[in-house]
């Protein structure tokens, strides 16, 4: 039962869990969600996702909830409503409400600088609470979206401004005001002895699927873990104002520069003339996807006990388009008159197989990304990867229009982040390749992914000169905490010295 307490002192809130619980066995087969079904099926066997946990909700009503696979392959034991999943960085939608909690009692501003909070100087010191809580806090501050580990230095400004531990205040501010019976931060597996909780088993794929581990310990960046339900009375609560005032939910929401694709703990993009407010979390052995479009009271959860959910996407970069999951979600609640297949592996495409829009160009390259990445595995997903490049520059020749750094990575990609190869012929998309760098790096010549990728694409090519400018120019940027990029950049100038 709900504590009587937390009822009488916000009535809202009242109002708020008759309304959960009078609609959240509402289901709804129509023609989009059975489409949308047969998807989300064909999408797990392809990336060979053992279980996969789905919930879509609409004007306060669940439109489809269901499981797919196994919690556990070894004992076949199936998915349910009772499965836990670690959602990795969707912990940092929770860590972002509380911020903000914090914010509304006055015990912290995000205009305050990080070192405030810190025990010595950690952080130039113009770097502010906000900076680090929208990812701006790298490179030039407050401009550049570059999603960064910081995020979990927050957990000090938590700890020090509530004077509690972590835990105790998202418990006091979060779970136990909404009752989240089935989540809480992860500790260690006594944890999971203790409380007897109903993990999905983790599970790794390398050309084959293979048990896993699942990652112990939280921060404000991750540690989260918690099931469909949880995580939309969650998403009701903050879109409903009942965790943070509609002030402070209007900042959350909305990123410090118009063209950033983050806001303050959730990404927040313009998607074809839709705003969505999304979240993603990755681990080594589990995935998971949020995504919210307000003005349409529409909302999707996914949760997977496998990483291929989020990892061939790139979603780091900050596209929501780059998911086919995602894009399917999208082509069938949103494009409802669509007929486009979503995945066009079993054939060669051609040019009758997709219109000329914007749906279908995102479609084709988050393909194109996803075969680049299974690559690894199958040499025969790099052939597709470039035809299907290949049909997308004849479809879309303004390609600098659209070219990105995901687009970059796909045609540089891909066998692990420490050895990148070229798709297909050695030259096929050179000028592709250097005119998309070119136009990144005038916007920023620190990028650290641009300039990793073109190290990498000269370095192939044996211009050592050009690939140690790049390479040098991730060591000596200003302003960016360590990180994969720059163990790499490292490890090949001393290799070439």
């Amino acid at each position: 039962m709900f504590n009587p307490i937390h009822i009488k002192s916000n009535p809202k809130l009242f109002l708020f869990l008759i309304w959960i619980f009078t609609g959240i066995y509402s289901r709804g087969q129509n023609n989009e969600t059975l489409q949308f079904s047969k998807e989300l099926q064909e999408l797990k066997n392809y990336f060979h996702i053992p279980g996969l946990a789905v919930l879509v909700e609409k004007n306060g009503e669940i439109q489809y909830e269901d499981y797919f696979g196994y919690a556990n392959i070894e004992n076949k034991v199936k998915l349910d409503s009772t499965t836990l999943f670690p959602i990795a960085s969707l912990t940092k939608m929770f860590s972002g409400a509380l911020i903000f909690k914090l914010v509304e009692q006055g015990k912290l501003s995000l205009n305050d600088p990080m070192n405030a909070y810190l025990s010595k100087k950690v952080f130039n010191d113009s770097i502010k609470i906000k900076h680090v809580l929208s990812h701006t806090s790298q490179g030039d501050i407050g401009k550049n979206f570059y999603y960064s580990n910081r995020f979990g230095i927050l957990t000090t400004v938590i700890e020090k401004a509530s004077g509690q531990a972590l835990e105790d205040v998202m418990n006091d501010l979060i779970f136990k005001p909404l009752e989240l019976k089935n989540t809480s931060l992860l500790k260690d597996s006594l944890q999971i002895v203790q409380n007897d909780l109903k993990i999905a088993s983790p599970y790794i794929f390398n050309g084959s699927t293979q048990p896993g581990y699942i990652d112990f310990g939280f921060s404000t960046s991750a540690g989260i873990i918690s099931n469909l339900q949880d995580l939309l009375i969650f998403s009701k609560a903050l879109g409903n104002d009942l965790l943070i005032s509609e002030a402070s939910k209007k900042i959350m929401f909305s990123p410090p520069e118009k063209d950033l694709p983050y806001a303050h703990g959730i990404f927040s993009q313009d998607f074809d003339g839709r705003k969505i407010l999304w979240g993603y979390g990755q681990f080594d052995c589990y995935s998971s996807l949020f995504l919210k479009i307000p003005e349409e009271n529409l909302t999707l959860i996914l949760l997977a006990n496998s990483n291929l959910m989020s990892n061939p996407a790139r979603l780091i970069n900050g596209d929501i388009g780059t998911s086919l999951f995602a894009l399917s979600f999208l082509k069938n609640y949103c494009y409802k008159s669509m007929d486009m297949p979503l995945l066009e592996i079993a054939k060669t495409p051609t040019d009758n197989d997709l219109k000329d829009s914007f749906f279908s160009r995102k479609k084709l390259l988050a393909e194109a990304l996803s075969t680049s990445f299974l690559s690894r595995f199958d040499a025969i997903y790099m052939a597709k990867s470039k035809e299907l490049l290949k049909l997308v520059f004849k479809k879309f020749p303004n390609y600098l229009d659209y070219g990105d750094l995901n687009l970059l990575h796909t045609l540089i990609l891909l066998k692990d982040v420490s050895s990148y190869r070229e798709i297909g012929d050695f030259t096929l998309f050179d000028d592709n390749v250097v005119a998309i760098a070119d136009k990144l790096l005038k916007k920023d010549k620190d990028n650290p992914y641009a300039n990793m990728y073109m190290g990498t694409f000269y370095d192939r090519k044996g211009n050592i000169s050009k690939a140690r400018y790049h390479f040098k120019t991730i060591i000596d940027a200003k302003n960016f905490s360590s990180f994969w990029y720059t163990e790499e950049a490292k490890n090949w100038l001393e290799a070439h010295k």
